[in-house]
């Protein structure tokens, strides 16, 4: 089990960098479902065991993440006929580099904190800083809402990882809190998207400057 497990991790380690030197949409938003099918492998077997509460939160990050999400993304993506990101704040290449940068500082911080037994040499802690950094990558360097909007998505998935490693101390609905919570704030992000196309026949988010009061 501890294999699959590090194996899921690596795979979301490797979208991380996947996502971050592709420039078309559909790729990036196909990442992230990767990444949530890898999550749901991940909370089945990290504790060794298939208690309810691990399959319920397998469940609902594939439902989520892998499915619900990236398709709502998709139709938003086919509703302004977009297909690249064009011109993002930061290269692809300097966005790779600051990737390996933060992925490299997340494994030193990860063996500095005072971990559980258990998590001790685990790829857990490490994936969840280097997923929450490289979000945060994704939704300040980039330009198009759709990909600042997988951004999110990105980060909360490293928020998920962490909080795989609590799940047996953290209450179950504090894990469907955040399910919800990330649910909530796609759709608001959607409403933002469709505003944004709306009134500037465009999803880069460089055109707000405009916005008057």
């Amino acid at each position: 089990m501890d294999k699959i497990v590090d194996a899921s991790l690596v795979l979301v380690l490797l979208v991380n960098f996947f996502m971050l030197g592709t420039s078309r949409m559909r790729s990036v938003i196909n990442g992230s479902r990767s990444q949530g099918i890898a999550l749901a492998l991940v909370s089945l077997f990290v504790h060794g065991g298939f208690a309810w509460q691990a399959l319920v939160i397998a469940a609902g990050a594939i439902l989520f993440k892998g499915w619900l999400i990236p398709r709502i993304m998709f139709q938003a993506m086919r509703d302004v006929d977009i297909v690249k990101e064009i011109q993002p704040l930061i290269g692809f290449v300097p966005s790779l580099l600051l990737g390996a940068l933060v992925t490299g500082l997340a494994v030193l911080f990860a063996h500095s904190l005072p971990l559980a037994p258990q998590h001790v040499g685990s790829l857990l802690v490490p994936t969840a800083l280097s997923t929450v950094l490289t979000g945060l990558i994704l939704l300040t360097s980039r330009r198009k809402a759709i990909t600042q909007v997988v951004g999110y998505l990105v980060l909360e998935n490293g928020v998920f990882i962490m909080g795989l490693t609590l799940v047996h101390a953290m209450p179950f609905l504090v894990e469907m809190g955040v399910l919800l919570d990330l649910l909530v704030g796609i759709f608001v992000m959607g409403i933002m998207i469709n505003h944004i196309r709306r009134e500037f026949s465009s999803l880069d988010t460089t055109h707000l400057s405009q916005l008057k009061e």
